[in-house]
Order: structure tokens, then sequence, then C-alpha cells
């Protein structure tokens, strides 16, 4: 089953998505922006992290596809809480050239909609680095995100600390989302 945006599909990743992910895996400009931490991999780390995606029931993690794209990123669904009906959504959008042309909005409002109609959550936790403003921007102001609170100085890059700003949309936040915006009709500008 593939989950539906209206630029981009939401799909299993592939033993063929492998090279394109390592090498993301391996760009400091994308890590830089993104939370946690990470260390420079091998193509072997990579195939066990795809073997390790089969089992996963707590951590799903989807392929972003355009059809004239093919694979741009990936996005996420992982600490589920299935008694509690909750999860932490993040995005990694890989190359330059196809960010701000509207695939992160609409994969979150596709991963939002598949975690709220489908799979009937109560709301999707995130994280954002204090100076992604660019995220931070697109997730409350075009996707529905709440800020819920910082944690000061949590990450450390570039030789000092950063915020980390949590955000959060609940199930009835994505509702009046789609009503005020009419997001999944077919009229509507994405």
């Amino acid at each position: 089953m593939n989950i539906l945006g209206k630029k981009v599909v939401l799909r299993a990743i592939d033993e063929a998505d492998l090279p394109l992910l390592h090498k993301w895996a391996n760009d400091p400009e994308i890590w830089h922006m993104l939370g946690g931490w990470h260390f420079p991999s091998n193509f072997d780390y990579q195939k066990k992290w795809y073997e390790g995606l089969k089992s996963d029931q707590s951590n799903q993690r989807f392929a972003i596809d355009t059809p004239d794209l093919g694979l741009i990123g990936t996005v996420n669904l992982v600490d589920i809480d299935w008694k509690n009906n909750h999860a932490f959504t993040g995005l990694q959008l890989g190359d330059k050239d196809i960010r701000g042309k509207g695939y992160g909005i609409d994969t979150f409002m596709a991963i939002q909609r598949y975690a709220f109609e489908e799979l009937h959550f109560e709301r999707l936790d995130g994280t954002v680095i204090e100076y992604n403003n660019i995220a931070y921007n697109m997730i409350t102001k075009k996707c529905g995100w709440k800020e819920e609170g910082r944690r000061r100085n949590w990450y450390f890059r570039n030789n000092r600390y950063w915020d980390r700003i949590e955000v959060g949309i609940t199930r009835n936040d994505y509702v009046e989302l789609i009503e005020q915006t009419n997001y999944w009709s077919a009229d509507s500008a994405s």
C-alpha cells in the first residue's frame, strides 16, 4: 500500500533505494539541519539498517517518491505508542534542488492524513533545531503544527549549543487545518 499526497507518494523503502540513502546519510549539510547525532557510515551499515526495517513495528520509515524525480527523501513514524495512539515524525529531503517546491508540505500532509485517518492516532510529535527556520515555518505555518516547548541548549552544532523546539499536532488540529485549507480537495493549491 502506498500513501498518496498531491505531489508525492510515500512507499516502503526498497533495497534499490540504498545507494541514494547512503549518499544522503553521509551528507553533512543534510544532517546539520536534522536532530540526533550521526556518524559517517559505510554501505554495509546502510544494508544492516535496511534489514532491520522489516520487523520493526514501532518504527516505520517511508521513501518519498515523485512521478518525475523518483526518490527525493524519507519520512517516518517512529517511537509509535499503539496504546496511546501517537508517534514521532521527521522528514529528510535529499538534494537541495528539490527543496522549496512544496514536496515537504505535501509529505507532511500525507503522513498526517495516514496517521490520523488510517492509524487513528491522536497526535504526532516532532522537533526542530532552532536555526532551521525553513522547517519550523513550514510545519507551523503550512502544516498545522504548534510549538509546545523548548529544551534549551539541546543540540551542539558549529561549536555552540542550540535549542530543541518541541512541536506537535493533534487530530483536532489536523481536522481544523483541512477545514480551513481544503487541502485534499481537487481544486486546492498545495
